[in-house]
């Protein structure tokens, strides 16, 4: 089903109050065992909330052409800013508990359904999405703190 533009503007407007509303649902989840943080586990327990229920602006699991852009950006920018919170998106997925590891590993998880061949982060990864996560910390705070 298409949305109209009216559609879609609307539900923009809703979506940080559906993002205020699952997040406690969300944060009262049982934390992960570090030995299940698999991309997909992370995925099923704290992705799909938004990435597997058609919330606006949250690219679906497995949509390429919702992806392709995101893709482009690189497995370190996106993880950066998915992380420090973008597009509607709280930060960490409104998962506070979530190591920067864990996430990341889901985010390339769904960025494979999309068709990247993007794997779970290594330490030298994971060192330039920490690189990434200051710098657009920084930038946020140049900004007073408004995100995009």
């Amino acid at each position: 089903m298409r949305l109209t533009a009216t559609a879609h503007r609307l539900a923009a407007r809703a979506m940080p109050a559906l993002i205020t509303s699952l997040a406690p649902a969300i944060a009262a989840a049982d934390t992960l065992p570090a030995a299940d943080l698999t991309g997909e586990r992370v995925y099923q327990e704290v992705c799909s909330a938004c990435h597997g229920r058609g919330v606006p602006r949250a690219p679906q699991l497995g949509n390429r052409r919702q992806w392709a852009p995101l893709i482009r950006e690189g497995q370190a920018t996106l993880t950066a800013h998915a992380w420090v919170g973008v597009r509607g998106m709280p930060p960490r997925g409104g998962r506070a508990d979530l190591s920067l590891e864990a996430f990341s590993a889901g985010v390339a998880h769904m960025a494979r359904s999309a068709g990247a061949g993007w794997q779970p982060p290594d330490p030298a990864l994971l060192k330039r999405i920490e690189t990434e996560v200051l710098k657009r910390e920084a930038r946020l705070k140049a900004r007073g703190g408004k995100g995009g």
